[in-house]
């Protein structure tokens, strides 16, 4: 058979949203934004002894890091997306890269909480007037690196090669995770920098120092529950947890057709927005390959099909 023939039987691995060209750019304009912002928090808050400040900061380096992670991550799929040794493309690169941030994030909060309820134990002379310009800015600088990255980690595919659309249903399945840990990362800056400015009023007009290294337990804390919950999301796509809602629509359709009935069912995530999926059934009126995906045409998460038809003769 010439290869030309072959073409209408091969497809794509490029499991994508289609904005990660989008988010790769504007990933690593946030990067430098948060530099820039780290560089002068930390000195800051060395300066100024301001325990909220200087977690800010080093929120910030550590988030620098990850972001910079978010950036390779992004990169590396696309110059490795038609690379035949990754069988199902590159699209769980982004899930790797938002366990690896989340991971970081946890850690961030651990010691933000240790740093935090050490400085509790001992009265602090902070000096609440020249931080507090530098926690606006550094408030400002995460808006607005919220603002670039926000309302991008839901991002959903535009269709596929197989020509089936590929929008999604009202499962939560399209979630790029590595353009999701860059905006937690980005979020858990601004929620620090705020606290940072409460605590810093509170220090400055009610001479209450102990809210400083407070409001530092509280931000960890919350921003622990951020990183646990994108743990979970990107760990199930990288251990292939199947979904149940998704799984009962395949055997539904599948099983409304005929005396069909599915035997083996094989459903994991090969990218944000898209399923592969095997099928195995049996059934006593076997019919052509092409029945079946068409039956699973209304499934749009599924991207990637494999049928396994078995005839049953009892």
């Amino acid at each position: 058979m010439h290869a030309e023939h072959l073409d209408r039987w091969t497809h794509s691995h490029r499991f994508e949203t289609g904005g990660e060209a989008v988010a790769e750019r504007r990933t690593r304009i946030v990067v430098g934004l948060t530099l820039a912002m780290m560089v002068v928090e930390i000195a800051a808050g060395v300066l100024f002894n301001s325990m909220a400040l200087l977690a800010d900061g080093w929120h910030m380096a550590t988030h620098a890091g990850a972001l910079g992670i978010a950036a390779f991550a992004y990169a590396y799929a696309r110059r490795h997306a038609d690379d035949p040794r990754f069988a199902f493309g590159t699209g769980k690169v982004g899930s790797l890269a938002g366990f690896a941030s989340a991971v970081a994030l946890a850690i961030v909060a651990a010691l933000l909480i240790w740093e935090s309820a050490t400085r509790l134990l001992t009265v602090q002379v902070i000096g609440f007037d020249q931080a507090l310009p530098v926690a606006v800015l550094g408030l400002v600088v995460n808006l607005a690196s919220v603002a670039i990255l926000g309302g991008h980690g839901h991002a959903r595919s535009p269709g596929h090669d197989h020509g089936h659309d590929h929008a999604g249903h009202d499962h939560d399945h399209s979630h790029d995770h590595n353009l999701r840990a860059a905006y937690l990362h980005v979020l858990a800056d601004a929620l620090t920098s705020v606290t940072a400015i409460a605590a810093l009023l509170l220090g400055k007009y009610f001479g209450w120092w102990w809210v400083d290294p407070l409001m530092g337990i509280a931000g960890g804390a919350v921003i622990m529950v951020w990183a646990w919950g994108l743990m979970r999301q990107a760990g199930g796509t990288l251990v292939d947890i199947s979904d149940a809602g998704l799984r009962r629509e395949v055997i539904e359709a599948i099983e409304a057709d005929a005396d069909n009935k599915v035997t083996d069912l094989h459903l994991w995530r090969v990218g944000p927005g898209h399923w592969a999926a095997i099928v195995s059934l049996v059934t006593h009126t076997p019919r052509n390959v092409a029945h079946y995906r068409a039956l699973l045409a209304p499934v749009h998460e599924i991207s990637h099909l494999t049928v396994e038809i078995q005839t049953c003769e009892d």
